[in-house]
């Protein structure tokens, strides 16, 4: 099965310096600039099913891709990003105003954040989601989603994570 993973566009929370996680933003003229790009270098690739989280920024990149390469597509919860809880939205500053004990918290995966989705819960959530879609019976699909679920498919598949994934990104996958 050949998959491309890919990463959403850029988003206004991008932009607000925002936590994002399950908040749910929409991309930017870049962001939408991005995945029209993104969909012309998956000209000549058969995809026979896309599968797309639901948060918005990943329909809306999901919808541009649409455009160019019409494929069925599936929306699931699964490939949500994680649930930062009450960071989930706030600017930076917000949240060292008001959660200053969180900051340091949140840059280690191991941590929940206040009222957030713990790494082990993401993990099978997402895990268990890219399982259901590997036995699909599909030769290629395309996942849209974000930066941590997508980690965490190449992480489950032993595959070498990039340093960074960036906005609009396509990493092909053999499985």
């Amino acid at each position: 099965m050949t998959i491309f993973l890919i990463r959403h566009g850029e988003t206004t929370g991008d932009i607000e310096d925002r936590y994002g996680g399950a908040y749910d933003d929409r991309l930017t003229e870049q962001g939408r600039a991005q995945l029209a790009e993104t969909a012309t270098r998956l000209l000549g690739k058969t995809i026979d099913r896309m599968y797309v989280s639901t948060l918005t920024r990943a329909r809306e990149s999901a919808d541009i891709i649409l455009e160019t390469i019409p494929t069925p597509v599936e929306y699931l919860d699964g490939l949500r990003e994680r649930d930062y809880g009450v960071l989930g939205g706030l600017t930076k500053a917000e949240v060292l105003a008001n959660y200053p004990e969180a900051v340091e918290l949140h840059k280690d995966p191991a941590n929940t954040d206040p009222e957030g989705e713990s790494q082990a819960d993401f993990i099978k959530r997402v895990v268990d989601t890219f399982e259901t879609i590997r036995h699909s019976g599909h030769e290629s699909v395309a996942i849209v989603a974000h930066g941590g679920p997508i980690k965490v498919i190449l992480t489950h598949l032993g595959e070498p994570l990039p340093e960074r994934i960036g906005d609009g990104e396509i990493i092909e996958v053999e499985v």
